[in-house]
């Protein structure tokens, strides 16, 4: 959704694969028993020009209808699964947080009657700032959510204006403090760099202006142009440019500020105060099975004969609550990942992270010379992790490895 040569090759949210080892140490992969939930709710007050996702606006949906189908394809595949247990649990879309409390109520209460989410360690959900006051906040806290991820995205007018965005600056930090009066435990804001209008002065001035908050979490994504979006459209058009070395001088700005400030930049588009990391997201990263209920969302297991099997639904609101009333699915594509895709999506994750990828998973006529010797990379008995100037070229550097 937002990236350059930052961009990771696989949708930041809804995609990866299953690999035996943790990228934690030695610690082995959970149970296949136990998962990560990610739940997709598609609705916006507006459509921002720059996200591919799927999404609308909520009139003419019966929001209680689909709250109802979330429920019963979750019924649906922990029957399938065997009831299986719940490590993390992510509500993205969209715009979760436009839910209203009793919708939101009904989705929590719905899913803990349901699924086995007693070992759940991070709910996280993320919001907007137009979409809630104190007392959804409180709510929020109240259900469990443990993790809210606020998109701000920038904290200057022109810049929000030109991203679609229906919020000001100010409105922006006081939903942060909204967050904290609520008691949520760890929040996270979510920027983007290389938009229109925006200058190293502009977004220098934003990472000073998140930093006065002081928030748990920032990531910070670099815009890209996706197709079925406006801004795909003005690019081909020329009417929107995008500037490779910018990209990587405001990455690097990013980088050098946040990690000065005590952040660590634990994956590429990530930074964090201690323990409080996206627990769900590294999920992801480390390639642990997930399970994703609503429309278009994507889910990853493992199948009997050991493949990866992946499958997506149907990427329509009205279409997925009919298809789960009917049959109590709505998967649309589904493919077995072979062992190339395996190994490239397996490189390109664990690259992102700071701890690196592990060497048994080299391919053995992986040409490191280069790397090494443009310090790119660095070489450990255990691993290959990518330097500063090296995050630039993740997706690159996992294609040279592969090639």
């Amino acid at each position: 959704m937002h990236g350059h040569l930052l961009k990771p090759s696989l949708v930041v949210v809804h995609g990866t694969v299953y690999y035996p080892k943790s990228i934690e140490g030695a610690n082995l992969l959970l149970p296949l028993a136990v998962l990560s939930l990610y739940l997709h709710i598609p609705f916006c007050h507006r459509i921002c020009p720059y996200c591919s996702f799927h999404k609308h606006k909520p009139g003419g949906t019966d929001q209680g209808a689909f709250i109802e189908a979330i429920l019963k394809e979750a019924k649906y595949r922990n029957d399938e699964l065997g009831s299986p247990q719940f490590r993390t649990v992510y509500l993205g879309g969209g715009t979760p947080s436009l839910l209203s409390p009793t919708h939101l109520e009904r989705l929590f209460v719905g899913l803990h009657d349901i699924l086995d989410l007693s070992q759940v360690i991070e709910i996280d959900l993320e919001a907007n700032p137009s979409t809630f006051d104190l007392r959804k906040a409180c709510l929020l806290n109240d259900l469990g959510v443990t993790r809210v991820s606020l998109g701000i995205q920038s904290f200057q007018p022109i810049e929000l204006s030109a991203l679609g965005r229906d919020h000001s600056p100010e409105q922006a930090v006081e939903s942060y403090h909204l967050l904290r009066e609520a008691g949520i435990s760890s929040v996270n804001i979510d920027f983007m760099f290389s938009v229109p209008h925006q200058t190293e002065s502009t977004w220098q001035d934003t990472l000073d202006r998140a930093l006065s908050l002081q928030p748990d979490h920032i990531s910070c994504y670099n815009l890209t142009y996706e197709e079925d979006t406006a801004y795909f459209e003005q690019f081909k058009k020329g009417e929107l440019s995008d500037d490779p070395d910018l990209n990587a001088r405001l990455f690097t700005l990013a980088h050098d500020k946040l990690t000065a400030a005590g952040f660590r930049h634990y994956e590429t588009s990530n930074y964090s105060r201690p323990g409080h990391h996206s627990k769900h997201n590294l999920s992801y990263w480390e390639g642990r099975p997930y399970l994703g209920l609503g429309p278009s969302a994507v889910s990853t297991l493992q199948a009997a004969d050991g493949k990866q099997t992946r499958w997506k639904n149907v990427a329509d609101t009205p279409a997925y609550i009919r298809q789960i009333d009917a049959v109590g699915h709505a998967m649309t594509e589904i493919e077995n990942l072979t062992p190339e895709q395996f190994a490239l999506e397996r490189i390109a994750l664990l690259l992102r992270t700071d701890t690196g990828l592990p060497r048994q998973y080299l391919p053995p006529h992986a040409r490191l010379d280069a790397l090494l010797e443009e310090e790119l990379a660095t070489l450990s008995d255990s691993h290959l992790a990518l330097t500063r100037e090296g995050a630039l070229l993740v997706d690159s550097i996992a294609e040279h490895l592969l090639t």
